[in-house]
């Protein structure tokens, strides 16, 4: 049997079990509960956020054409924190039984689609002409009237998703309203290759950007890594910082260490006044990669960095973002500045992402919150994982099966463990029995379950409540483990979760079918409306 045999036999397999998990879930949800394509488009946000791609991605659905406006569609938006990057989401689901090919046409129609809705809500006030309730008013509204967001934007990353084979071209990058516009389709063999390594890993070709990057190798040798000193252009870090904004940073730390847009005044003041002593004043940043391909100096003298794999900045992130704002907002030559890197490359693969979080760690102790605190391998989650296997829910008069509710500590386990056993029909039923699929909840889920409910403040200081549950699920989670202390959690704690897990998938259930259902405004009205009955039963619930 060939290579090719079995890898299509694979991608086979992980089609139908994610088609097969689709319907599972709209099951779940109930027969008005859930629209594939829309369940479909989580799925697949889900794994571009935790491969780097994306975070705080938010499920809405608008589709339209008229006159005034033309076809637009939009499955999910995100925005980041400094409003710098905006990724418009639109799925080309087909659900069959068998995977499909998505046609270069349908490609293009999708891409003008959701590139339609930007320009609607830019030019055309398309917020104006729908109600607020509307799922997609408030990024249409953020893009029509805020100028801040106006002002910030740099990028827009269209995600065109789909279910089938995609072998055609991307469409070409493009430019509206001095905003860089980038597609990229995520087909079923990218979900495949991101179900496998949830890593998105960023590469680049400095020889074919124009960019000469001179190195030095660490005389010091050691079978986990290799360390570089290289210096780097001004140019060639503003375009990095342009064209993958704060992908560049660590993932597993990007939410408390991105780049927030703002200008270091002294750094702004070298480049503008002063650039021929920027190497000598600034510290430079910390970078890492998976691998790099080195080359000789056009001189014949020394080495260059040709290209790199999976570089990451794990420190420097002002600096960065202050050398490219500079030459944005005041047009500064940055091509004359150069910047000092300390480059480490891991040999180590089993050991790249231990090595790499190491690294980003050690060279950010100025950040008050660690990075190991917010791995899954911290004491709280693996703690919690345990209670997790070991606590039944009591028997029901309908069923003598006692159940689990299943921590999925690290995306996987959950398949993982259903196909520990085997594959027989019956074990798998039986795995199911007992480890009900609508019982999984993972970190991010923790943190929507316990702030929707618990609304406390330190001094004058929010620190959980619901108005942190709708800002996304990446920054939700981020402020959950800032306000986590050392303590373990306990048995009572683990089963006073498991209930407000019940009582906000039951919202959920509940304002998702008709007569009820509320369409995409649900996400607010579910945490808010545990929040006050936690209120209003003085925070017996909790």
């Amino acid at each position: 049997m060939s290579n090719q045999s079995i890898e299509e036999q694979e991608l086979r397999k992980f089609h139908q079990e994610l088609i097969n998990d689709i319907r599972s879930d709209q099951l779940v949800a109930g027969e008005e509960g859930g629209v594939q394509e829309q369940i479909f488009t989580k799925y697949a946000t889900d794994l571009l956020c935790e491969a780097g791609e994306t975070e705080n991605v938010r499920i809405v659905f608008d589709e339209r054409t008229s006159r005034k406006f033309g076809a637009h569609k939009l499955n999910g938006y995100a925005v980041s924190e400094n409003f710098e990057t905006l990724d418009l989401i639109i799925a080309c689901f087909g659900g069959l039984d068998e995977p499909d090919r998505l046609g270069k046409e349908e490609v293009g129609k999708a891409a003008k689609k959701a590139l339609n809705f930007f320009k609607n809500s830019y030019y055309k006030d398309f917020a104006g002409q729908i109600d607020e309730s509307t799922g997609v008013f408030e990024i249409s509204d953020l893009v029509s009237k805020s100028k801040e967001f106006r002002e910030s934007l740099i990028r827009i990353n269209i995600f065109i998703l789909s279910d089938s084979f995609y072998n055609g071209n991307i469409p070409k990058p493009d430019k509206v309203a001095d905003v860089s516009i980038s597609y990229k389709v995520i087909d079923l063999n990218y979900l495949y290759n991101i179900a496998q390594k949830p890593h998105a890993p960023i590469e680049i070709d400095f020889q074919a950007e124009g960019f000469v990057v001179p190195c030095v190798p660490s005389p010091q040798t050691s079978e986990d890594y290799q360390t570089y000193l290289a210096i780097i252009s001004g140019d060639a870090l503003a375009t990095l910082y342009q064209r993958f904004g704060a992908r560049l940073l660590e993932q597993n730390v990007r939410s408390f260490l991105q780049f927030t847009g703002k200008v270091n005044k002294g750094i702004r003041h070298t480049i503008m006044h002063k650039p021929e002593m920027f190497l000598a004043y600034n510290n430079g940043i910390a970078a890492t990669a998976e691998d790099i391909e080195l080359g000789k100096a056009e001189n014949g003298e020394g080495q260059i960095i040709v290209r790199a794999k999976d570089l990451q900045i794990v420190n420097g992130g002002q600096t960065t973002a202050s050398v490219f704002y500079t030459q944005k907002k005041d047009k500064a030559d940055v091509s004359g500045i150069f910047v000092q890197v300390k480059l480490t490359v891991v040999k180590n693969k089993e050991k790249f992402g231990e090595i790499v979080a190491k690294i980003a760690e050690y060279a950010n102790t100025q950040n008050k919150v660690s990075i190991a605190d917010l791995s899954s391998n911290s004491t709280f989650h693996v703690q919690l994982e345990k209670w997790s296997r070991v606590i039944f829910t009591p028997t029901v008069a309908t069923s003598s099966i006692q159940t689990r509710w299943f921590y999925e500590r690290a995306r996987g386990q959950y398949k993982n463990a259903r196909l520990k056993d085997g594959f027989t029909p019956a074990k798998l039923k039986a795995f199911d029995a007992k480890n009900p699929k609508h019982q999984v909840f993972t970190k991010e889920d923790i943190a929507k379950y316990i702030h929707a409910f618990d609304v406390r403040a330190h001094g004058k200081k929010m620190v959980s409540g619901p108005h942190f549950v709708v800002r996304g699920n990446q920054k939700n989670y981020v402020v959950f483990m800032q306000n986590l202390d050392d303590s373990k959690p306990s048995s009572s704690f683990f089963e006073d979760l498991v209930a407000k897990a019940i009582l906000f998938k039951t919202a959920e259930k509940l304002y998702g079918i008709k007569p009820n259902a509320i369409g995409d405004i649900r996400f607010i009205t579910v945490p808010y409306t545990l929040a006050y009955l936690s209120h209003i039963t003085q925070g017996k619930l909790s």
